[in-house]
């Protein structure tokens, strides 16, 4: 199973998708019966968004098992909002993902001492994936030490990803043109393993739902 942990474009490849929404689109999706994993939260640059009533209602999607996980969400130094409102917004998904207990997909820009302090602070039970991972080893290192997970898409670091667990290390196409094949393909060659063994998508897909079918 070809897992694509983030992506923005619907493509229907035969493989697993994990399709990030606005909230506009989670509207229309969640009000139907079409089929899928999704993930939806406020991104960064999006934090003026927020509001109760936002989440409350990122709070009510978290009950259909199609909401797979909370974001894309994080912090980014590029956002025109300050960092500790970023980190207020930030801090409301991250418990939202606790209580729902499903993972969160992170957006992280120029904030990563800031997000490992949270992740230090709150010490959470869900997964964090930090999506797009495109940082130097040193910072790989740090991340992993945490407990975070890895999602690597078209561009990356090469020493990065060679040092990342194939455990800790998940797959994305994000916006890129290539397929999730193309990119599993290119990372499973510079990592010398098998196709099949980049399965930490797959596993964090198969716990979750059986997670939800014990609830």
């Amino acid at each position: 199973m070809f897992v694509d942990i983030h992506t923005h474009t619907f493509t229907d490849s035969g493989n697993t998708a994990i399709r990030n929404l606005t909230f506009s689109e989670a509207n229309k999706i969640f009000a139907s019966d079409e089929k899928g994993l999704f993930s939806l939260g406020i991104h960064p640059w999006h934090a003026g968004d927020y509001s109760d009533e936002l989440l409350n209602k990122l709070d009510s999607l978290t009950y259909d098992n199609r909401l797979f996980a909370i974001g894309e969400c994080g912090l980014d130094k590029n956002s025109r909002f300050p960092l500790d409102f970023q980190s207020h917004v930030f801090e409301k998904q991250i418990r939202l993902s606790e209580k729902a207990q499903k993972p969160l997909i992170i957006h992280c820009v120029g904030c990563f001492n800031e997000l490992f302090e949270l992740k230090k602070r709150l010490n959470p039970g869900q997964r964090w994936i930090i999506h797009g991972f495109r940082g130097k080893p040193e910072l790989a290192q740090q991340a992993l030490k945490v407990g975070c997970g890895l999602s690597f898409g078209e561009h990356f670091n090469i020493e990065s990803l060679l040092i990342t667990p194939v455990k800790h290390l998940f797959v994305e196409t994000d916006e890129s043109l290539l397929t999730i094949y193309e990119i599993y393909q290119q990372i499973s060659n510079l990592k010398n393993c098998k196709l099949e063994e980049l399965n930490a998508g797959e596993n964090l897909i198969k716990s979750n739902l059986l997670h939800s079918t014990q609830i």
